[in-house]
């Protein structure tokens, strides 16, 4: 899940405003094929536009399938796609960090669509803190709560129907197709969820996306601490170590669930010196590749629940 490093400054500026340079004189040059250009900050949200706005949309997603949004760092490719963008469609609340600057240097005069707006934000409590939620925007994953998708993708209905009003009612019965989809969605994934005994409803990962999840289905993720010691720090102490074994040990969690980690042999340790088992890992903040179990927020929801309910019903 390495991203592309960010250029330099110095480099970056130049390079990107040469691109965009070409980009923009090509753009004029060659006959436009009709479709709104949107840009979408991450795959999950771009897979959501591809379903509400289907042909009529030129859709370009910056953080790609294994992707990263926490973070990012951006090509000079993004600042083409969002000169040439009509509307961008972000998360919101500090998942995209690097948004800010990069649509300023683009120079792009896209409408920005925040799609946590109007959403019940989650507020994390100090001590599970990270890079995006330590300025008090709040927990940015809330896609992981099925209804809160559903209003993330009434969003894009609503904006594309105002910057293309013309498809206006092909993007409202797109999107009222998906939602109930979504919402059998939620229904089958509170049923499964409800089949594991409530003391074994615990789950600890190596990533701290599963706030939203926990709140609406019945998961308890109060030791969801293994980030301490895998994506937060690169080189452990002892303590630091034995910390993680002992909160483990009291929340009482059965298995441990893996993201994106960078050292599988030390959740290994981790994982025996606290008697539980490792579990499959979970897709979090992006879908996976094109024929992955993942590759669209539907599949990637039903294999979360199911991988949770397998290995906790053990």
């Amino acid at each position: 899940m390495a991203s592309p490093k960010y250029l330099t400054v110095g480099c970056s500026l130049v390079t990107a405003g040469l691109l965009l340079w070409l980009a923009v004189g090509c753009d004029h040059a060659t006959p436009d094929n009709g479709k709104l250009k949107v840009v979408a900050t991450t795959s999950i949200i771009g897979d959501w536009v591809k379903i509400v706005g289907g042909d009529y949309v030129d859709l370009k997603t910056l953080v790609g399938c294994d992707g990263d949004p926490h973070e990012y760092e951006p090509v000079p490719a993004d600042s083409i796609a969002l000169a040439n963008a009509s509307v961008v469609f972000a998360n919101g609340l500090g998942l995209e960090n690097w948004l800010d600057k990069l649509m300023a240097s683009a120079r792009s005069k896209a409408v920005r669509i925040a799609l946590t707006d109007s959403i019940q934000i989650r507020r994390v409590p100090t001590g599970e803190q990270t890079s995006s939620t330590e300025s008090g925007d709040g927990d940015p994953h809330a896609w992981q709560n099925i209804q809160n998708a559903a209003i993330m993708v009434a969003h894009i209905r609503d904006a594309l129907a105002k910057a293309d009003p013309s498809h206006a009612d092909q993007f409202r019965a797109n999107c009222a197709a998906y939602t109930a989809q979504l919402n059998n969605l939620d229904a089958w994934a509170i049923q499964q969820i409800h089949s594991i005994p409530p003391d074994r409803r615990k789950l600890v990962t190596s990533h701290d996306a599963f706030g939203y999840f926990g709140q609406r289905y019945g998961i308890d993720i109060s030791g969801g601490t293994l980030k301490s010691v895998t994506t937060e720090a690169s080189d452990p102490s002892a303590q630091q170590i034995a910390q993680v074994v002992e909160e483990i040990k009291s929340s009482h969690a059965p298995v441990i669930f893996l993201e994106n980690i960078e050292n599988p042999r030390l959740i290994q340790t981790i994982a025996s010196a606290a008697h539980v088992q490792v579990g499959p890992p979970l897709y979090t903040d992006a879908l996976g590749q094109p024929g992955s179990a993942g590759d669209t927020y539907l599949k990637m929801i039903r294999y979360n629940v199911d991988t949770l309910v397998k290995a906790l019903n053990r």
